[in-house]
């Protein structure tokens, strides 16, 4: 048996643990009460801030991502914050310039993170650098972190010589990220054996249930010298989440691995969050439960859940097996990249579009492209010729690290959110997510105006307000209840209606497009596609880019449209060359299969 010691804990509830479960809807409400125990604890960290939480805070919530980690600082003033980030892709899903990356972990270190777990979706080394130069400058921890996968490819002499690269790089632990569950318990025990080997620093197990065998994963990493464990209170536990937090200390009590952590105290915290998931038992899914056929597909628990979503969206959640089935063919195309974000998301939306449209590489998103041609970094594996060539032609291939090619874009993100970013932490919120951010921000700017300036004041602009009672009714988004009065409605040109309501008592102003299902007299429906000259899309999506205006020529198979289809983009094209003669969309619209975009003569 290695060197006896105690083991460390880093526990995920407030991340990685409503993350893998209630697809990240914990609000910071609901965080906040229970802090005071959880910093009594002893945990060496708590994992509470990045990966999914800055994009749910946003997108869904409608919280201030940068509020809710100084809250936490705040009630947690004894623990370690912990964040997840992706390397040079930070919290978004394409590759910053190195002053963003500088920028952001300097600011997330001043807001309270004291623990930076660093990853590149690739394990390419390189998509680190400037990251783990940043946080070292910040004086915190630097986490380096590899992603482990099983493929012909990746052998634990590789994980070694990657782990040290990123010891010589500054990294002052190294991670094991397990974010399938693939690895098995005596995998385990070789792979920590060989780390401890040649690394002096300590060594992080992180290792989702989804296939069961995560506390044995962890029990063998502990006998092979591993130092810390993550795990999640039992409450937010287990499945596609992490070994129960009660339960592994509970198994090295009195021994020698004792963590020292209090049981009872523990217990009394999962009490508590076992009330908390009751409220969100909307975003509950059969996904995530424990089912050790991942060891086949490799779906990760998050990717897992989100998958489900977005084919319930499509209205194809019975396709759900034959996209499990697609995926490890996609990954195998690709050249074997782990499925981390934001490669699950590249590997699982290209598998989607596969099985719904009934042929492999109808559709290539614009994603995939990037990425053969050595956009997000190194495949680890050598990537299908045949369809290497048909999404990218006969254009060169990257093979520097993909930030040398981008120039500096801090002050001009400053300059595109202009006053509607109050710090430098909103042009951060806005680097991460544009159209979100932007609206977010607008969203912000919008509930600081009195009640009477909502109101339509100008009659300059045509605008009048219909006088009608209040209509109360309620309505139901991404499985939150809303409580909405409308309490009056005006014309806003073009076709464009504003309506006045209150949403759960706030007064608000909403803007419908005409093609948006919402206003039924809109006069406005695209027609179905007939003609060889309509050009329409093969998925639901929301148009992302207008390439080409009316009077333009056009070649066949030229995209002209672009579409944005579970966050990931994908090219509508001519299907005749000719002239276009009518453009029926812009940018932010709604578009179904059939409906006639444009029309090319």
């Amino acid at each position: 048996m290695s060197q006896v010691k105690k083991i460390e804990v880093t526990d995920v509830v407030l991340r990685d643990g409503h993350q893998s479960l209630i697809a990240t809807r914990m609000r910071t409400e609901d965080m906040l009460p229970i802090c005071e125990k959880l910093d009594q604890v002893g945990f060496w960290s708590l994992e509470a801030w990045g990966g999914a939480t800055f994009d749910a805070c946003v997108r869904f919530l409608k919280e201030d991502p940068w509020e809710r980690l100084r809250q936490l600082r705040t009630a947690l003033p004894n623990t370690r914050l912990q964040m997840l980030l992706r390397g040079q892709n930070l919290l978004g899903y394409r590759h910053y310039a190195d002053d963003v990356v500088e920028a952001f972990v300097a600011k997330a270190a001043h807001n309270g993170i004291d623990v930076f777990r660093l990853f590149d979706a690739l394990n390419d080394i390189r998509n680190l650098e400037t990251a783990m130069k940043a946080v070292k400058k910040a004086g915190k921890h630097a986490q380096g972190t590899i992603c482990y996968t099983t493929s012909p490819v990746h052998t634990p002499e590789l994980f070694v010589k990657q782990a040290i690269a990123m010891r010589e790089m500054g990294a002052d632990s190294i991670a094991i990220k397990d974010m399938a569950g693939l690895l098995t318990p005596y995998a385990t025990y070789d792979l920590i054996s060989a780390l401890k080997a040649e690394l002096d620093v300590p060594i992080v197990v992180h290792s989702h249930s989804t296939a069961g065998l995560a506390p044995l994963c962890q029990l063998k990493a502990i006998e092979a010298g591993a130092d810390r464990i993550d795990t999640a209170i039992s409450s937010f536990a287990s499945g596609t989440s992490h070994p129960a937090t009660e339960t592994q200390v509970a198994a090295l009590k009195d021994t020698p691995y004792d963590t020292g952590l209090d049981l009872a105290l523990l217990t009394e915290i999962a009490d508590y969050f076992r009330d908390v998931r009751k409220k969100y038992h909307q975003f509950e899914s059969e996904f995530t439960r424990e089912n050790v056929s991942v060891q086949i597909n490799q779906v990760p628990g998050g990717m897992m859940s989100n998958l489900a979503n977005q084919l319930k969206e499509q209205n194809a959640l019975d396709r759900i097996r034959d996209v499990f089935a697609e995926i490890p063919r996609v990954r195998k195309d690709l050249g074997y990249p782990p499925l981390v974000t934001p490669t699950s998301q590249i590997v699982g939306t290209q598998a989607v579009y596969n099985v719904l449209a009934g042929e492999r590489y109808k559709t290539i998103t614009n994603e995939v492209k990037r990425y053969l041609q050595g956009g997000y970094g190194a495949a680890p594996a050598e990537v299908d010729a045949e369809l290497q060539k048909r999404a990218i032609g006969n254009e060169s291939v990257d093979i520097g690290r993909p930030a040398d090619l981008l120039s500096p874009e801090l002050n001009k993100l400053r300059d595109e959110i202009g006053e509607l970013a109050r710090s430098e932490e909103d042009v951060l919120t806005f680097a991460m997510f544009p159209d979100l951010g932007r609206e977010f921000l607008q969203q912000r700017a919008n509930d600081t105006l009195k009640p009477e300036e909502l109101q339509p004041a100008d009659a300059g602009n045509g605008v009048k307000l219909a006088s009608a009672s209040a209509s109360e009714f309620k309505i139901e988004v991404h499985g939150e209840a809303y409580d909405i009065a409308v309490t009056g409605v005006g014309e806003f040109g073009s076709g464009k209606r504003k309506i006045y309501m209150s949403l759960d008592g706030v007064p608000e102003e909403v803007i419908f497009e005409p093609q948006n299902e919402f206003v039924a007299d809109s006069g406005h429906q695209l027609k179905q596609a007939h003609l060889p000259g309509h050009v329409t899309t093969a998925m639901p999506g929301n148009i992302f880019e207008v390439l080409v205006k009316e009077g333009d020529r056009v070649t066949a198979g030229q995209p002209i449209l672009v579409a944005e289809a579970m966050k990931m983009e994908m090219e509508i094209h001519a299907n005749v060359a000719g002239t276009v003669k009518a453009i029926h969309v812009v940018k932010g619209d709604r578009v179904t299969p059939g409906e006639v975009l444009a029309e090319i003569e």
